[in-house]
């Protein structure tokens, strides 16, 4: 049971200074807790001693120590910020204020609305990264005194502790604590499989127990060999979850995971880690892909160390690594290492890399406006990196695995990935779909001209390449609209002989903006372009009273809602406003696949709720049933070079090789066939659905002809 005489000595242990606010931040806890009780059921100032002992384990400073023992009092409201500030100074208040404010963070992957408190986390973390470090410490003994909690509480702190807290801790590489966070949320999320592979791996400890002892006997006796002392040379075995993520990823079976334990071989010098690194892979034979130099190319955590797995004794992988004393300090405690608020020491280059890359990261999340997409992005930036690749200037870009050069261009600026044309992997130019590789040196291709594609969002992996594709697709999308929906009411506007800028000098726009619910008249704009608001709502509170009256008197009785079934639209909707389009691949027009139009057939817009317009035949049967107040007059701008798709029904002979003749046909005609459903009738004909690509109405007339020239073929018809 943690007291206040071993965290005193803990914190005496590497403080020089007076540790008297420890004493009066418990006394205080002590008087206003009381006999308050932690939702673990232990008494509330066990919690508070146990995280101000985990921070000061982790030798971090004073105020930092204090705010630990204090960090429930704005939570409880016991005591008030200035009370705080008064008491123990500005620090401490900041981040007891701080922690507060993410302790009551609830992290779900499902509810949208935890996307404000999530971010407040990231604020307070990049302003103090004390906050965060607090928040870990008290994640850890909630997690620790889990187990006399109801179930649901365990799953919800289990699952905010693997989704967040966990990654977060890796992100500052305080590896030790990332492993127990994880291993504990294990326990609960998945407790059929945490107890199986637990009891499995006791059941074999002897054995395990027995290589470590024969690969460090081997280890031991050809260092020496070489004249390196290690310091030491640790076996551990892998954590539970570690091992449940192999076997989940690889779908293997346990006995299959022969890296259940890892070595680290702990030297006295960086020569002597690459000394290290060449004698075990002169008496081993080394994975390919396995070796990894965090030595010459760290981590954005500051984390160093050489990387290998290699097949050691009896055909078993095996994983070591490799460092010095201060690299193990590092990858032990992380920005606990290189504790910038200490008395007395200097922030160093690397200390000032990780904090920029922190604030980096909160600036990034920061950006994401919709809900869904920020949790999104939470989960996508707290990623554990698989691929290291470099700048030709040898600056290090983390990424997943799978990641393509699009991804490595977001990562250096918007702009390079927005313009990112091509790309030079180890001076070789490759696609933009390559998949990277750990150490490839990638240069970037830009050109102006060039521009996101939605096809992007495909092929990146990275959520912030992600997002700032969406944003510029979102921007461009919103111009677009903007256009559309201003044209839409100058068309309509005519109609009543007035315009936009006669409305706004008027003042009715103000009238109308407030009935449709829109802020500014651009807002209201893109809505109507969008086709949020509909034609018949705009006209409504676009159209003063007076000029809608006489219209509407003459429409009176006529059902403007229905169009007779066999109808088509008339042949000119509005010959003053009409729409020039290229059919396809547009993020505001689109083209139906109901009856798949054209280039050279008549075609009609429909303006839908919230999908831009999208483009019919003529005499296309849905289009009829919709409200003809939608309909907006549309041309093909003449310039189409692209492909469009058809359909096409074929009835022919059920013979020998028809199949043959109707491909070869189509493919002679240059048209590309997409998709083919082939069956026989009752009366022996064989029916063939044809999906395919075209240049424009001619060319379809084309294949359609000389497919009518095959013997075998009864008719031929579009769809």
């Amino acid at each position: 049971m943690p007291d206040l005489k071993g965290l005193l000595t803990t914190a005496a242990s590497y403080l020089e200074t007076d540790l008297a606010p420890l004493t009066q931040a418990y006394e205080f806890a002590k008087e206003r807790h009381g006999e308050e009780m932690h939702p673990s059921g232990e008494p509330y100032l066990h919690h508070l001693l146990s995280v101000a002992t985990t921070l000061a384990s982790m030798k971090l400073d004073l105020d930092t120590i204090v705010a630990g023992l204090l960090h429930a009092c704005l939570d409880e409201g016991v005591a008030t910020p200035k009370e705080l500030e008064e008491r123990f100074g500005k620090d401490v208040a900041n981040i007891v204020n701080g922690s507060t404010r993410i302790t009551n963070v609830h992290y779900n992957s499902e509810l949208v609305d935890q996307a404000e408190n999530i971010r407040k986390l990231f604020l307070a973390m990049s302003a103090d990264i004390r906050v965060l470090l607090v928040r870990l410490a008290d994640c850890l003994q909630d997690m620790v005194t889990l187990g006399s909690s109801p179930r649901e509480r365990q799953r919800r702190l289990a699952r905010e502790t693997m989704d967040l807290y966990a990654p977060l801790a890796s992100r500052l590489g305080i590896d030790w604590m990332k492993r127990e966070l994880e291993d504990m949320a294990f326990q609960y999320l998945f407790p059929v499989e945490y107890a199986d592979i637990t009891s499995r791996l006791e059941s074999t400890l002897h054995q395990r127990q027995a290589y470590v002892e024969e690969v460090f006997g081997i280890l031991q006796e050809k260092l020496r060999e070489n004249n390196i002392t290690p310091l030491r040379i640790l076996g551990r075995p892998k954590h539970l979850y570690s091992i449940y993520r192999k076997l989940v990823v690889q779908n293997i079976p346990l006995d299959r995971v022969y890296d259940k334990v890892a070595f680290r071989i702990i030297v006295n010098t960086v020569n002597e880690c690459y000394e290290t690194l060449g004698i075990i892979h002169a008496n081993w034979q080394p994975v390919p892909g396995r070796i990894k130099d965090f030595i010459s190319v760290p981590k954005t955590n500051n984390y160093q160390s050489l990387h290998t797995t290699v097949i050691g004794p009896h055909d078993h992988f095996v994983e070591i690594q490799i460092r010095t004393e201060e690299m193990d300090r590092v990858a032990q405690e992380g920005v606990a290492a290189h504790w910038a608020y200490k008395a007395g020491q200097k922030i160093t280059s690397r200390d000032v890399r990780l904090f920029r890359d922190i604030k980096k990261l909160v600036r990034s999340l920061q950006e994401v406006e919709d809900h869904r997409e920020f949790l999104e992005s939470v989960r996508g930036e707290l990623f554990e990196p698989d691929v290291f690749a470099l700048t030709p200037n040898g600056e290090v870009r983390e990424l997943p695995r799978g990641s393509t050069p699009i991804d490595f261009a977001y990562s250096i600026h918007t702009e390079v990935g927005n313009h990112c044309s091509g790309a030079r992997v180890n001076g070789q130019l490759v696609t933009l779909k390559t998949a990277l590789q750990h150490g490839d040196i990638v240069e970037i291709i830009t050109h102006k001209n060039q521009t996101p594609k939605r096809a992007w969002l495909q092929i990146v992996k990275t959520s912030r390449a992600r997002n700032r594709i969406r944003q510029w697709l979102r921007r461009e999308e919103k111009e677009k609209f903007l256009v559309l929906g201003r044209e839409i009411c100058e068309r309509e506007l005519k109609k009543y002989d007035t315009t936009l800028k006669k409305l706004v000098r008027g003042g009715h726009i103000r009238v109308m903006l407030k009935q449709l619910g829109c802020n500014t008249l651009e807002d209201m704009l893109v809505k109507v372009g969008s086709g949020a608001i509909t034609v018949h709502h705009l006209l409504e509170a676009l159209v003063p009273e007076e000029l809608r009256a006489s219209e509407e008197k003459a429409l009176a009785g006529e059902q403007l809602e229905q169009i007779p079934a066999m109808e088509p639209p008339p042949a000119a909707l509005d010959s003053r406003e009409v729409i020039d389009i290229d059919g396809v691949n547009d993020m505001l027009i689109r083209v139906s696949q109901c009856c798949k139009p054209v280039p050279g057939d008549d075609i009609v817009g429909f303006i839908t709720t919230g999908r831009g317009i999208s483009i019919h035949k003529r005499d296309c049967v849905n289009l009829r049933s919709t409200d003809p107040r939608r309909w907006l007059a549309v041309n093909w701008s003449g310039a189409v070079k692209t492909r469009h798709r058809s359909q096409l029904l074929i009835r022919a002979e059920n013979r020998r090789n028809i199949l043959a003749d109707i491909t070869s046909t189509i493919s002679h005609d240059d048209a590309e066939i997409i998709s083919f459903n082939a069956r026989t009738t009752a009366d022996n004909l064989a029916e063939l659905d044809v999906v395919l690509e075209v240049r424009d109405l001619q060319h379809l007339q084309v294949v359609q002809q000389h497919l009518m020239q095959v013997p075998a073929i009864i008719e031929v018809y579009r769809r």
